[in-house]
């Protein structure tokens, strides 16, 4: 079968909770006793009113018919600017891959797929946040660093 990236849909909505959460777990560090049923309620109605309108895609990486790997992006417009004369911009987000489906191609895959649906949307700007075990494969795909940013 090999690997299929494939878009959710809203029809899948506690599979992407679950995903979601999952991930949550793994970049924060939460360890499984600690409940997370507000922030699931909260990524529910995030995913209720972000899929539809389409301003999110989330797709889910099947390897050889078992889900292995998820992603998203956020489509949003910034004020136009010389690097971005239209404002379109994605934030790559919820990247992830199971531990037993690593070094398979999995998240390549998926930010390759999602990389493409932004340009296709038109976005001039794709950035992410990402993880020290992430940072290889970003810059091997062509993300760099981005200076002079804050966060508060």
């Amino acid at each position: 079968m090999g690997l299929v990236i494939r878009q959710a849909s809203l029809g899948e909505l506690e599979e992407l909770v679950e995903w979601r959460m999952e991930v949550l777990r793994h970049v924060f560090c939460i360890p499984e006793t600690e409940g997370l049923e507000r922030l699931a309620r909260a990524n529910r109605e995030y995913y209720q009113e972000a899929i539809p309108s389409g301003g999110h895609i989330a797709v889910f990486a099947e390897l050889d018919g078992a889900v292995a790997g998820c992603g998203g992006l956020c489509l949003q417009r910034e004020m136009p600017s010389p690097d971005n004369p239209d404002g379109k911009c994605v934030y790559l987000m919820n990247i992830y891959t199971r531990e037993a489906y690593r070094r398979n191609g999995v998240g390549r895959a998926v930010v390759c797929f999602l990389a493409r649906r932004a340009r296709e949307w038109g976005a001039g700007k794709i950035y992410l946040e990402t993880s020290e075990s992430g940072r290889a494969l970003y810059e091997r795909l062509g993300f760099r660093e981005m200076r002079g940013y804050m966060r508060l």
